[in-house]
């Protein structure tokens, strides 16, 4: 699995990437030539070059231009920091070292606050290895941030203004389309025939396939910690779980579902269609949530008139079973509506918030980063491995660079920035590339050096079309092409700079094998394997926490465990916290190039939907928290037997399969098992059922058909 490289490059590739060169190459050009030969300041000159070709080339913040100049702006005073903290910790090199591995450290660390800050992250490393190299020189740090400043403002301006691009689908219009297409199908079920047609399922599950976060740009995810990023997630999810459960629902018997259910599915209409509505125009659905949760109320009280442990005579089980499925659509709908608020009016949402899965609703920005850091922050996160492998490369760099005082020991931290994968497989393949590379750059370099000699006017000429040539060609041909092209490029400016001859090309091979070097070393002692490892510990993980949620809730709902189980119930934090690990390992997991092979000893697991185990976690802990909240309808002997039998089995498949995944030293390897669809038990109708056992085996069947996908052919 993984992305697979192309083998040939289009116009369109070529096209998206001479649009960013041209706009890197003017402002690198046009900052490096204002201060070079207008003001004759060549520190002003590097560092106003160099602040555009780390976060215009060497940073890749998703996004549209416009966007990308927002980021820009706002990371400015945060380029400032790591100038000033890099230009006073050059004094020593231990200074510097230790500064390396800190700010290494926590800017590579910054990826939990969403892909934006992943991707400028980069960049901004590059902003900060710059000053840490001597000469420590703090009187020339006005001109540090001017230059930085000058080329960062130009930067700004032309990722705004030139080659505007137009803005995809923002996630709200995403969401709001899956809410109108939910209000939709909700009034279809309400009205004659109360059913689907197979044009309105396929339009439902393929509008809730636009909200994964595979279908939606990078830019466009809802990832950052905050109140409305989290409560748009949340939206996306809740909107895919209302458009399946209504694409689900069973048709009613006789084709008369009953007033009280219409009025359910009328209410969950409008509450969509209001949904749709707060998410483009800001108007909070108070009245259509309270609506739908009167008569949601309505249905669910129905039972309870009957008395403890009996069933309405009236009613047959197969009626029971469609209002249970009813009920779920209201609880997912009512979902909706609170987590759409939230995510238009954050902490000011009028719609109740009082369900647990919402415990973000009143907490201020600095909480919420906590609880994203604090989640993060172990050897089990992607993220934390990233930052401590990328941290520990860059400060091993620094400390050869100052120890051995290379010549340019900056571009040996620049390619251990550049170089360094998450696993050993690619970075070897990247560094094996680079080298290659490298090696013709620098034979280029070495003639155009012994044939200009010191004429700096040819470098002053040649510089922006080769510029604008490295920056189109290599992003495209790959890492390869970029090193050799980068290497002509760094030779044209330093030629600039000060007196250079062809030694310059040899410095720069040494500096690049010197740094590629570091990154291998770092790439086999520090999680080699990326997240293939942690994808299934992760995953596994993940399951063996929602069978212990399954068992107590399925025993709390019998009523062996009623009364120590209440909304909220013990397990699910932790259950929330192996769903963001395993969501995170997943992300970094389909951007890396990993070959499946064999763990010592045993065998992988070949074909397997990760999508569906972490969908498994989410309906696991929804469907929880939905049944076990007060008050508990009490079952009687045979549906309460019933109960903890499926709830058990459910759980079982979840452990065995979590053993599959992750095996441990004594389970015996093997692959995924096949799990069968949902066991004719599920279908039983012990004598004096009430609505709760008809909900919690619909949750169980719906936990059952999430692990029937995790093994794929």
């Amino acid at each position: 699995m993984g992305r697979r490289v192309p083998s040939r490059h289009t116009l369109a590739d070529y096209a998206a990437s001479g649009r960013q060169a041209v706009r890197v190459t003017l402002v690198a050009a046009a900052g490096f030539y204002l201060f070079r030969y207008g003001l004759d300041r060549p520190v002003g000159a590097t560092y106003a070059l160099f602040a555009a070709v780390a976060l215009g080339g060497l940073a890749r913040i998703p996004g549209t231009g416009r966007q990308r100049a927002v980021m820009v702006l706002r990371l400015l005073p945060v380029c400032w920091l790591l100038v000033v903290v890099g230009t006073w910790l050059s004094v020593r090199t231990w200074s510097a070292v230790v500064g390396m591995l800190a700010v290494g450290f926590a800017l590579a660390f910054a990826a939990v606050g969403g892909p934006r800050l992943a991707g400028a992250a980069p960049g901004l490393q590059l902003l900060y290895i710059l000053p840490s190299f001597p000469p420590y020189a703090p009187g020339t740090l006005a001109e540090r941030l001017a230059g930085t400043t000058t080329g960062l403002v130009l930067l700004v301006a032309a990722e705004a203004l030139l080659f505007p691009e137009p803005a995809p689908p923002s996630y709200r219009e995403r969401a709001a389309d899956a809410a109108r297409v939910a209000a939709h199908c909700a009034m279809l079920l309400a009205t004659a025939p109360h059913a689907l047609t197979d044009t309105d399922v396929r339009l439902a599950h393929e509008t809730g396939r636009t909200l994964r976060s595979l279908s939606v740009p990078e830019a466009e995810r809802p990832a950052g910690p905050g109140v409305r990023d989290r409560a748009l997630a949340h939206t996306g999810l809740v909107a895919r779980t209302l458009l399946s459960r209504l694409a689900d629902l069973p048709a009613a018997p006789d084709g008369r579902p009953g007033p009280e259910v219409t009025a359910v599915l009328r209410a969950v209409a409008a509450l969509a269609a209001a949904a749709a509505t707060c998410l483009r125009t800001g108007r909070p659905p108070v009245t259509p949530y309270a609506e739908l949760a009167a008569a949601r109320a309505r249905v669910a009280a129905a039972s309870a008139a009957c008395g403890p442990g009996a069933a309405p005579p009236d009613l047959p089980p197969a009626v029971l079973r469609r209002h249970a499925a009813v009920l779920e659509i209201a609880d997912a709908a009512l979902a909706l509506g609170t987590a759409v608020d939230l995510a238009v009016r954050g902490r000011h949402a009028s719609v109740e918030t009082g369900q647990s899965r919402f415990w973000y609703a009143s907490s201020r920005a600095p909480v919420l980063w906590w609880h994203r850091v604090r989640h993060h922050a172990g050897r089990r996160s992607v993220f934390f491995q990233n930052a401590v492998r990328i941290a520990l490369a860059l400060t091993a760099a620094r400390l050869v660079a100052g120890v051995d005082t290379l010549p340019h020991g900056f571009w040996a931290m620049l390619a251990t920035l550049s170089l360094t994968r998450t696993t050993m497989g690619e970075t070897w393949s990247t560094i094996r590339a680079a080298l290659v590379g490298t090696l013709a750059g620098a034979l280029v370099t070495a003639g155009a050096l012994t044939l200009a000699g010191t004429h700096t006017a040819v470098y002053a000429v040649v510089l922006p079309a080769w510029m604008l040539f490295a920056f189109t060609v290599g992003p495209v041909k790959g890492v390869g092409w970029a090193q050799g092209l980068f290497t002509v490029l760094v030779a044209l400016v330093f030629a600039q700079l000060t007196t250079s001859t062809w030694k310059l090309a040899e410095e720069r091979v040494l500096d690049v094998l010197i740094g590629s070097a570091v990154g291998a070393v770092f790439g086999v002692l520090a999680w080699p394997r990326g997240a293939h490892d942690e994808m299934h510990r992760a995953a596994a993980e993940l399951l063996r926490r929602a069978a212990e949620i399954v068992v107590a809730t399925g025993a709390s709902v019998a009523g062996t465990g009623a009364g120590s189980a209440p909304t909220g119930a013990p397990g699910h934090p932790s259950l929330q916290r192996a769903i963001v690990l395993a969501e995170s390992a997943y992300a970094q997991f389909q951007c890396e190039q990993v070959p499946f092979g064999g763990r010592p000893g045993g065998t992988v697991p070949r074909h397997v939907d990760w999508q569906a185990t972490l969908m498994a976690g989410h309906h696991t802990l929804w469907g929880s928290e939905r049944l076990l909240q007060p008050p508990l309808t009490v079952l009687g002997p045979a549906p309460a037997e019933s109960v903890s039998g499926l709830g058990d089995r459910v759980a079982a498949r979840m452990l065995l399969v979590s053993a599959a995944l992750d095996p441990g030293g004594d389970t015996p390897t093997g692959p995924v098992p096949r799990i069968e669809p949902a066991p004719a038990a599920l279908a039983a109708e012990p004598p004096g059922a009430p609505r709760l056992y008809y909900a919690t085996v619909s949750w169980l069947a719906s936990l059952t058909t999430d692990l029937t996908r995790i093994a794929r052919e």
